[in-house]
């Protein structure tokens, strides 16, 4: 059976790998987590970290992004839509015309 961690429990051991004041069997026999499980905590815990920096500027990004996606989205219902008013409104027309003659 796995055992399963909290994320600031993961942190923590992380962040002792990164210090490197103790071996990673060392680490691994304090928290009893094998030693290649710290080894990919401490690798995505250096991954992550230019992610904390970027905060605000990363999320207002990706709103933007989603509002473009939206708004595209949107503008290609209004196409179609508008083409199928013009095919309705061009066959009113002919229809229009065949009754008056």
């Amino acid at each position: 059976m796995r055992k399963s961690f909290d994320a600031e429990y993961m942190a923590k051991v992380a962040l002792d790998a990164i210090r490197e004041e103790k071996t990673l069997a060392e680490l691994s026999s304090q928290y009893e987590v094998h030693k290649t499980q710290i080894a990919k905590w401490r690798k995505r815990a250096i991954e992550g970290l230019g992610g904390i920096f970027q905060g605000k500027e990363a999320k207002t990004i990706g709103e933007k992004k989603k509002v473009i996606d939206e708004l595209y989205r949107q503008i290609g219902q209004l196409k179609v839509e508008n083409e199928w008013l013009k095919k309705k409104l061009d066959r009113l027309s002919v229809d229009e015309k065949n009754k008056t003659v």
